[in-house]
């Protein structure tokens, strides 16, 4: 009878471990802990990325800095959500990424980073998303769905906006506002993920 590689076995039970089980066990230094954590929810990361920026090698960087981080890190960070956590820190990388190849003000706003419900397996395409988010608009008031469109759509600042409406550029802002609070609103409401959209 062959006998049984310790590593492997470790490897094997770590599997059954909850999250919060493997993160005590990797700040006190278990790598086959810190591993599970990796092979659990590195894929879904990375596709998260890629949906946003569509560049594998760029994406697998992320996803290499953040796991690096966190093992770097494994004996003073405090995380309670573990999922949330990391989903969280890949869209930071993501904003850092963004902001070191100075992507115009204009851009970062036509992207939409996409912050995807934490279960990958349930959330939609970014195509499906960018429909969600034009059938809210559709359905905002008229005044506030035609300052959204100027604002996000055809990309004028609020300044040019107010001065084309003949109103303040408080007005715009509240009204642009109002339109983001209600998307995030019906987004979440379906049960869908919900945009952070570059207004500010």
């Amino acid at each position: 009878m062959a006998k049984e590689n310790p590593k492997q076995f470790l490897r094997d039970t770590c599997k059954a471990f909850s999250d919060k089980e493997l993160l005590l066990l990797m700040g006190n230094g278990r790598m086959d802990a810190f591993e599970q954590i990796y092979a659990r929810y590195a894929g879904d990361m990375l596709l998260y990325a890629i949906n946003v920026l569509g560049k594998k090698e760029i994406c697998e960087d992320l996803i290499q800095n953040i796991f690096l981080n966190l093992w770097l890190k494994r004996n003073t960070i405090v995380i309670t959500n573990l999922s949330g956590y990391l989903f969280k820190a890949v869209k930071y990388q993501i904003f850092n990424h963004l902001r070191n190849q100075k992507i115009s003000f204009e851009n970062l706003k036509r992207l939409d980073i996409i912050d995807i419900s934490m279960n990958i397996s349930k959330s939609m395409e970014y195509d499906e998303l960018e429909k969600a988010v034009k059938n809210c608009v559709t359905q905002l008031p008229k005044r506030c769905r035609q300052i959204f469109v100027l604002s996000r759509y055809q990309y004028k600042t609020n300044k040019e906006i107010a001065e084309e409406l003949g109103i303040s550029i408080q007005a715009v802002k509240n009204q642009i506002s109002k339109a983001l609070s209600t998307i995030r609103h019906d987004l979440q409401d379906d049960e869908l993920a919900f945009f952070i959209l570059f207004f500010y």
